[in-house]
């Protein structure tokens, strides 16, 4: 297939005209309390086969290999953008949350798919491992905008930031059959020599990136935020080629970098927040084109109801509690951060994988991710605030997300520094 220049104007018109929609339509989810995910694999299913432009999109290798790269940006973003010392208190709770949470939560989806649902063990384990993980971009969008205490916002976002490692593992291990030639020990190994692996040459590569960053003058000012961004993304990819978490290198080097003492700091943020948008938004664009809405029925959707019900009020709640021996919190808090794991496009890019390793069943199991995504951040975006006000977590009269005590902070909670300008 050939691609010339009269296709590549084609191209631009059509992807400027949608971004532009889909940069307008923030403001209609900001103002309704949802996440924007939702505007935006709405305007990819009527781009898509099922919708007027019947756009052909049905590449599932290309979606997943886009959709790691997309992840691995907005993680990029997630990590410049937060301030350590509001994640510092809460940061063994988002740890333990991202293992020990997720190990819990597979099992409980799990056993309640295969026995409510009736699906096979290995598609119910891997419907499990694939809803699991929370959302980075649902998570630092919604929480972000709202009035939370540190030991809450922290830990939602470590959480967030750090689970994506084990079940990336979990799914592909599950996707191509090598699930026979692993015990659950050794499967257990290989999560936590990734996740560690992947923090380390994160950590490794941050506080490198900081020290050189300190010390070499570029001529340009927009050079600086390029520059972070790519040694971010050098840790993704130092990760990745000794087979170790990529996601979780990115999100410490990035992490790392936004608490250090760089040049231009909210100019990288800036830049950084900009790239993520344009990442969210191609990404949910490309995962609404990949959906084919005549495949959905009544039975697609009852299943998954079913899932979204195991997993929010089973599964979520005890996975916190179990993770909640790390560090123990208040039955308030644990209640909060019950109702506010979002799910969002991980889930839906997770359901890509097997799609591509040609599982059997993986059509419908694509489907029921989608739709239970779709309707559980209908149900759990807008009522966070009110969730909030009746546990009586949230905090009135201070600035959002941030304790009393804590300074004012950009949007990422990254602290603005003496004669830096924004």
């Amino acid at each position: 297939m050939t691609f010339d220049v009269h296709q590549l104007d084609l191209f631009v018109l059509v992807g400027a005209v949608v971004t532009l929609a889909a940069i307008l339509a923030v403001r209609v989810s900001a103002g309704a309390g949802l996440p924007s995910l939702l505007i935006y694999l709405l305007i990819g299913v009527l781009l898509g086969e099922g919708g007027p432009f019947a756009i052909p999109f049905d590449d599932a290798q290309l979606a997943h290999a886009l959709g790691f790269g997309a992840l691995a940006i907005i993680l990029a973003e997630g990590g410049l953008t937060t301030d350590w010392r509001q994640m510092r208190p809460s940061i063994r709770l988002g740890l333990s949350l991202a293992t020990l949470g997720v190990a819990v939560s597979v099992a409980v989806v799990a056993v309640g798919t295969h026995y409510l649902l009736g699906l096979p063990w290995e598609l119910a384990i891997l419907l499990g491992a694939i809803c699991s993980p929370t959302d980075a971009a649902a998570v630092f969008s919604v929480l972000r905008a709202l009035p939370l205490p540190k030991r809450l916002t922290g830990a939602l976002e470590a959480e967030s930031g750090l689970n994506d490692a084990p079940t990336v593992v979990l799914v592909g291990i599950i996707s191509t059959g090598a699930v026979g030639d692993h015990g659950l020990v050794e499967v257990a190994g290989i999560i936590v020599f990734e996740l560690a692996a992947g923090a380390m040459i994160g950590g490794a590569a941050g506080i490198a990136g900081g020290w050189v960053m300190r010390r070499v003058a570029l001529p340009s000012s927009g050079l600086y935020p390029l520059a972070v961004l790519c040694l971010a993304f050098t840790a993704y990819g130092a990760a990745s080629a000794v087979h170790a978490s990529g996601f979780a290198a990115i999100y410490v080097a990035a992490l790392i970098l936004g608490n250090s003492e760089l040049p231009h700091r909210v100019a990288t943020r800036s830049f950084a927040e900009g790239i993520a948008w344009l990442a969210q938004i191609g990404l949910f664009v490309m995962l609404g084109l990949l959906l084919s809405p005549g495949r959905i029925d009544g039975g697609t959707v009852v299943q998954a109801v079913v899932t979204g019900l195991v997993l929010t009020v089973v599964a979520r709640p005890l996975s916190v509690l179990a993770s909640s021996i790390a560090q123990p919190m208040g039955l308030r808090d644990l209640g909060f951060i019950s109702w506010a794991g979002l799910r969002g496009a991980v889930p839906i890019v997770l359901a890509t994988i097997p799609l591509a390793e040609g599982v059997d069943g993986a059509d419908d199991l694509f489907d029921i991710v989608f739709v239970m995504v779709v309707v559980y951040t209908l149900l759990t975006g807008p009522t966070l605030p009110w969730v909030a006000e009746r546990l009586k977590v949230a905090r009135r009269n201070q600035p959002r997300g941030l304790d009393v005590e804590a300074a004012p902070h950009d949007r990422g909670g990254g602290a603005r520094q003496q004669g830096e300008q924004p």
